[in-house]
């Protein structure tokens, strides 16, 4: 097995490519009840030359009146995938806020297979709103 080093680590998480597809769901929001739903669809691309398993996941998450909570957990969607060199993994999952519009962060820990390291991908802010909403 071949050793890697610290400063290698950025390096091999930055072939991890990500893809965020969010979407308002009509069905199932009741605005009387300050209940919007939406889904999200996360595209994960493993542009490496070694296999990385998907062990956790932290969500960072903001609704429109600045409201923070922290989401945390293996996995995602009760997986915890290894993903090949060259292939993707796509999950989808969803969120309710209290108002039409919020945003979502977070990283995803994961593990090189081959080196036995632990890697962190970041997961860029990403907007969750409403159609007619233009904030």
């Amino acid at each position: 097995m071949t050793e890697i080093n610290d400063q290698d680590k950025p390096a091999i998480a930055d072939l991890i490519e990500l893809k965020v597809e969010p979407k308002f769901i009509k069905h199932g929001t009741t605005e009387e009840r300050d209940q919007y739903v939406f889904s999200y669809r996360v595209t994960i691309t493993n542009n490496n030359r070694t296999s990385v398993k998907l062990k956790s996941r932290f969500w960072v998450v903001t609704d429109g009146n600045g409201k923070v909570n922290e989401v945390k957990g293996k996995g995602v969607v009760g997986q915890q995938p290894v993903i090949a060199p060259g292939e993707s993994y796509s999950y989808t999952s969803g969120a309710i806020f209290p108002t039409p519009l919020g945003f979502m962060q977070g990283h995803y820990e994961l593990q090189d297979i081959e080196f036995d390291c632990p890697l962190q991908v970041d997961i860029p802010a990403f907007r969750l709103a409403k159609e007619d909403v233009l904030h």
